[in-house]
């Protein structure tokens, strides 16, 4: 059980700091923090919109293991 419990937690470090990582490279959509960091001056240059869709895919299914992960951990806890 705790050889699960330490590949879970390994785990859920990995997948929050790559979800971290998806959510800050994603194109602001105007307004807020984007804008005041340049996301309005390059919004023509932005990136594809199959690049954008597939980042989204990326970041969902992180969130959704990440999510998982977290259950997981918490029922392992309960158990023990």
């Amino acid at each position: 059980m705790d050889a699960l419990r330490i590949i879970l937690q390994v785990l859920l470090v990995l997948s929050s700091f790559l979800v971290i990582v998806l959510v800050l490279l994603h194109k602001g959509k105007g307004g807020g923090l984007s804008d005041m960091f340049g996301g309005g001056i390059s919004s023509g240059a932005g990136s594809s919109g199959v690049a954008e869709r597939n980042l989204n895919r990326i970041t969902i299914g992180l969130a959704v293991l990440w999510a998982v992960v977290v259950v997981l951990l918490g029922l392992i806890q309960r158990v023990s």
